[in-house]
């Protein structure tokens, strides 16, 4: 090889270099999505690396994220305690933001869940909760509540059930669909059409304890927990009866999320407050473990295959990653600033 040639082939080589890191790595068909408060980021995670592929920027005040049920978009809450009212949308295939849905008077949303093909959300300032479809970029349909600080949200597979606790009024919302068929016309009157049925809704408030936030459904549907920060307790409440059933004195003061394994054998609770994660048997209600992790922690997702739980450690900018079989700390995950919602998104 002449000179010119071999210098030629150097500046390639070296030109390869300098390029390469600038392109983000595709996202993988599963991917881990990190909510970063102070940075106001999504950062989506390479759950097998534990790498950040890209980080996002969502706006204001992020707090809760949820994925498509394509994984291909995300959606996420900018909350500021009823300061903001937006959910920024981001392009998890291209790795982007996508323009923000404005909720117009429907402020402070907070949580979010993705079910028949559609964003559901509550919006504490407003008392609602509500659904935006992103097909006719519009919000569809809302509900009041009519309790304070109706913060988190679950909505069932076939969209007949929705759950919400209300952190301020101390109390769960049990909602259910119903179908109504109104009255006929009065004796002598004009029959006109045949009434038509209609949707609607019928809600059952549960008092629980005080600063009820974090709760999951069990994976039979049958019972719900719900981690109540000021008391330091859980409530176990029989969904079909609508009604507690059992109060566990947990020590969880501070209590932020609680999530079910997803064998419903274990059931996880953070805290803010406390340094260590609360790990209790689903069957005999006691605590069986307490996981230290830092200085507090937020948000939790469970890998869907059971084998690995991730937890927002908000006070040391680092995501821990649990191992469900030795319930021992096996990583960390860089997430940036005080991370907080997590999401997990698989492409279909």
């Amino acid at each position: 090889m002449n000179m010119k040639a071999a210098i030629a082939a150097t500046l390639v080589l070296l030109s390869a270099s300098v390029t390469a890191p600038l392109y983000a790595q595709e996202t993988p068909k599963e991917a881990l999505l990190i909510l970063a408060k102070k940075d106001q980021t999504l950062a989506i995670v390479d759950p097998a690396s534990l790498k950040v592929l890209k980080r996002v920027p969502v706006g204001h005040d992020p707090h809760e994220v949820i994925a498509s049920t394509d994984g291909k978009t995300a959606y996420v809450s900018n909350y500021g305690f009823g300061q903001w009212n937006t959910l920024a949308v981001v392009d998890l295939t291209g790795q982007k933001p996508m323009p923000s849905i404005d909720l117009g008077p429907l402020r402070g949303p907070h949580g979010l869940d993705f079910v028949g093909g559609k964003t559901w959300f509550t919006a504490e300032a407003a008392k609602v909760i509500g659904r935006y479809d992103p097909a006719t970029n519009k919000v569809d349909w809302v509900l009041g509540t009519g309790q304070n600080r109706t913060h988190m949200i679950w909505v069932a597979p076939d969209e007949e059930r929705i759950i919400t606790t209300n952190v301020s009024s101390a109390t769960v919302s049990i909602i259910d669909k119903v179908i109504v068929n109104p009255p006929g016309p009065p004796p002598g009157a004009n029959p006109g059409p045949p009434p038509t049925p209609r949707t609607d809704w019928n809600e059952t408030v549960i008092p629980v304890g005080r600063g009820d936030e974090g709760f999951d459904v069990s994976p039979d549907g049958k019972e719900l927990w719900v981690a109540n920060a000021l008391d330091g307790t859980v409530s176990i409440i029989d969904i079909d009866a609508k009604k507690v059933t059992q109060t566990l004195d947990a020590n969880v003061t501070g209590a932020n999320r609680l999530k079910f394994t997803p064998d419903g054998k274990l059931v996880f609770i953070s805290s803010l407050r406390n340094p260590d994660i609360t790990v209790i048997d689903a069957a005999t209600r006691k605590v069986v473990k307490r996981i230290p992790v830092g200085h507090g922690a937020a948000g939790i997702i469970m890998q869907p295959d059971g084998a690995r739980v991730f937890v927002s450690c908000s006070p040391d900018d680092y995501v821990a990653v649990i191992d469900l079989k030795s319930l021992q700390v096996t990583g960390h995950i860089d997430a940036g600033h005080e991370p907080d919602g997590l999401a997990w998104a698989v492409q279909r």
